[in-house]
């Protein structure tokens, strides 16, 4: 047992008694978090910090999964769900905020029009395709990048067990930047795409035009293009990443950072097309739960009164140039690289001499948590990250980067390595 990560250890062994994988979410389990040199359960966070169980404190570049965008216990945020709290969060009849909040993204977001609510990321994605098959008369659904854990997704990765083949079989992968595949797909099932979702970025930026031409091609076939904003709405630009390129969707899925990690998500887009959710079931008894509405709200608000995302980009922009000056001074390049937005950066691995990308990012995390930074391979910013926190995590990679060079080119590894390497959960793009 690790002794700075004793308590965190004896909670997971609690948990496996009674919660399968000891967690409720695969990104916070042992398929991500390297057994033995993690830390698993929280005890506290605020702002940019997160404290374990075990009274370590660290700087989240985490952020509960891309969640929490202003930062931990935002005090906007809090005091709109105390308010909240006091009048009650579920009725027998809608809430205002159902509507106030609705306002508020169609404000913000160049696709809305009009809106349903959801909890998580994969009900509103589900939503969208279940509105573009009803909306074309179609089956068939094209995708690229992550969408959630429903059947109508994830039968098409290979955690799909569970999952009925003739369901699987409607959705088809493409993947991203390559209109020829795209094109060669649609003339494959023509006249049978209901749907196109992606994220409009994910590590990779769209090359000049892709986004255009995806716009284009489902116009032309009519077919619905879906945006899956989870994660970069309210993050790339106040609008997501359709306001910053300048590409409108059809329908918009939201999540995350839309209630500051309270759990809310959405569904956007034209009009018309939502007006199918008259008949489409998507219905929740916490669809118009107001704790997280109140969040919501409070956090759009801010979003648009102060430099959230601004703010975000800017620190963003300094860690990654920051970090490149760093890999270029360890020589490290050629089995590492630097990629997404500022505001949620990515650094990824390759395969080395002597080691796998999996070896070398579990011998990464063990080092980060050891020195109080929290991350999967990812730098999610937050509004709350200061230059101090910056300028710490580039101080810890400036630490393990030559660790982890002795580990790619010297065959230093399982010296270096104090647990089993982790194994991908599975590739999504």
């Amino acid at each position: 047992m690790s002794l700075r990560y004793r308590n965190s250890e004896e909670m997971l062994r609690r948990a496996w008694r009674t919660v399968p994988l000891g967690a409720q979410t695969f990104s916070k389990s042992i398929t991500q978090f390297p057994l033995g040199v993690s830390p698993y359960f929280v005890e506290r966070a605020a702002g940019s910090k997160l404290w374990d169980v075990d009274g370590n404190e660290y700087v989240d570049f985490i952020n509960a999964l891309c969640s929490v965008t202003l930062g931990y216990c935002d005090p906007d945020v809090d005091a709109a769900v105390a308010e909240q709290l006091g009048r009650g969060s579920i009725f027998s009849l809608s809430h205002e905020l159902e509507a106030t909040v609705a306002e508020k993204i169609v404000d913000l977001v160049p696709s809305a029009e009009m809106v349903r609510f959801g909890k998580n990321g994969s009900d509103a994605t589900a939503g969208a395709v279940r509105v573009a098959r009803a909306a074309t008369g179609r089956d068939h659904i094209l995708v690229c990048g992550y969408h959630g854990w429903q059947d109508w997704y994830i039968g098409s990765t290979t955690r799909d067990r569970g999952v009925p083949a003739a369901v699987s079989a409607l959705t088809h992968k493409f993947p991203y930047n390559d209109l020829p595949a795209l094109e060669a797909m649609l003339a494959q099932l023509k006249g049978q795409v209901a749907g196109i979702i992606l994220e409009p970025m994910n590590v990779d930026p769209p090359k000049p035009g892709y986004l255009e031409a995806l716009r284009e091609l489902a116009t032309r076939e009519n077919i619905v293009l879906v945006f899956d904003e989870t994660i970069t709405g309210f993050r790339y630009a106040n609008g997501g990443a359709q306001e910053l390129f300048g590409v409108t969707p059809d329908l918009t899925t939201l999540g995350k950072g839309l209630a500051n990690g309270f759990p809310l998500s959405a569904v956007c887009g034209r009009a018309d097309l939502m007006m199918e959710m008259e008949e489409v079931f998507f219905s929740f008894t916490m669809g118009g739960e107001t704790i997280s509405l109140a969040a919501a709200s409070a956090a759009l608000d801010k979003v648009k009164r102060q430099p959230v995302v601004l703010t975000m980009r800017r620190h963003g922009e300094a860690l990654k140039a920051g970090l490149q000056v760093l890999v270029d001074k360890h020589d490290a390049g050629d089995f590492c690289r630097l990629a997404g937005d500022p505001t949620w950066s990515f650094f990824l691995f390759s395969d080395a001499p002597t080691a796998s990308a999996f070896e070398l990012k579990t011998l990464m995390l063990q080092e980060f948590f050891a020195r109080g930074v929290l991350t999967l391979g990812t730098h999610n910013m937050s509004y709350s990250h200061s230059e101090d926190d910056v300028a710490r995590v580039l101080t810890v990679y400036d630490d393990v980067l030559p660790l982890l060079r002795r580990a790619a080119h010297d065959g230093a590894l399982r010296k270096l390595l104090e647990c089993e390497p982790l194994v991908p959960l599975f590739k999504v793009r």
